[in-house]
Formats: structure tokens, sequence, C-alpha cells
């Protein structure tokens, strides 16, 4: 099995993780949009919550279908636009524009694959967070791990009123979206065979 990604620092967590679990996983830095594997290589190509982050959602889709052997399995994980992270994303828009979660769009995705798939079943579902103890540690948490919402307040360091203002509209998202200490994410499941 093989595991990629275009971050390297994220590839040093999954080997972390991967270690302590006692996984074992070929790890290569790869682009999304240029795979540097051979055409039909694997029998199964899944992304959890990582394509979707490719720029150029084509180059990507072309890809994914490209290293995939006919008959084989595309699975995908991906939020949605109207879940929690799509909002998260609208939230922080006025800040510096992360790109949407279109992959978490079903006629999107469709469109993406065409008819290069059969079997092709979207299905949205929910995972429940319960990690965060206040609103404020959703956001802190966010503003220190996690890349879209980094790069929006790197965007904003030399403001401090942008800044505040958007710790502020973080926190109120997430305490919009918390009831009784869990929140709802939701996101879109995509599983599809490669057209033989």
């Amino acid at each position: 099995m093989v595991a990629s990604d275009l971050t390297p620092e994220l590839l040093e967590i999954g080997r972390a993780l991967a270690a302590e679990r006692g996984a074992r996983l070929e790890w290569q830095e790869a682009d999304a949009e240029a795979l540097p594997y051979a055409d039909g290589e694997f029998d199964r190509v899944l992304s959890c919550v990582g394509v979707m982050f490719a720029p150029r959602h084509r180059a990507a889709a072309d890809e994914l279908v490209r290293v995939c052997r006919p008959g084989g399995t595309i699975g995908l994980v991906n939020w949605t636009p109207e879940g929690f992270i799509g909002q998260l994303f609208a939230t922080m828009k006025p800040y510096a524009p992360p790109p949407p979660p279109l992959w978490g769009d079903e006629e999107h995705v469709r469109a993406l694959l065409g008819d290069r798939v059969t079997d092709l079943v979207l299905r949205r579902a929910v995972v429940t967070v319960d990690r965060f103890a206040a609103p404020e540690d959703f956001r802190d948490y966010f503003k220190a791990h996690y890349g879209p919402t980094i790069a929006v307040y790197r965007a904003n360091a030399a403001d401090p009123e942008r800044v505040a203002a958007l710790d502020g509209d973080l926190a109120d998202l997430a305490r919009r979206h918390t009831e009784a200490g869990v929140m709802r994410w939701e996101y879109l499941l995509v599983t599809a065979r490669r057209r033989g």
C-alpha cells in the first residue's frame, strides 16, 4: 500500500501514526494533479479529505481515474459545502478566500468522474465531533493545525483588528454548530468503479 500527500509535514504525521498502529505503508510525496504512478497501478484509489484541496479539480480527477486499474475501486470522503466545514470556509471567505469544498457536491463529482466510472454511489453522512470543550477551543485548534485556517490567519497577520474579528467569527460559528458539547460535520462518501 502507498500513501501520498503533497505536504511533507503531513507525511511525517502519517508515518508516525502508522508506526504507532503497526500499519506498514510506503510513503511518497506526490501531487494529486500529477501522480507519479503508472496507469492502472492500483486496485483501490482512496482519498479522505485530501484530493478536494487540489486547485485543479479536473486534473486531480483525471489522475484518480488514471492510476486505478479498470474494474478497480475509487473511494472518496469530502466535506460538503453545506456542512460545517463548508460553513467554516464561508466564514473565512471575507478574510482570504479558501477554496470552497466543491468535491462535496454530488453534481460536481458526477461531472468530474463522468462516464469513466460505473456503480457511482454518492451518500452524505455525518461525523460526530466531541473534542472541543468550548467554541474557542475549536477555533484555537484549527488556527494552529488546519491548513486552510492557518493560511487565512497568515494572510491577515499584519492586521490585529481583522485577526480579532476572525477569532470572533470562528468561535461564533463553532458555538452555533455545537449542541450539548457535540458538533456534526457532514461529508460526502463517494464510491465508484473504473470502467473497464
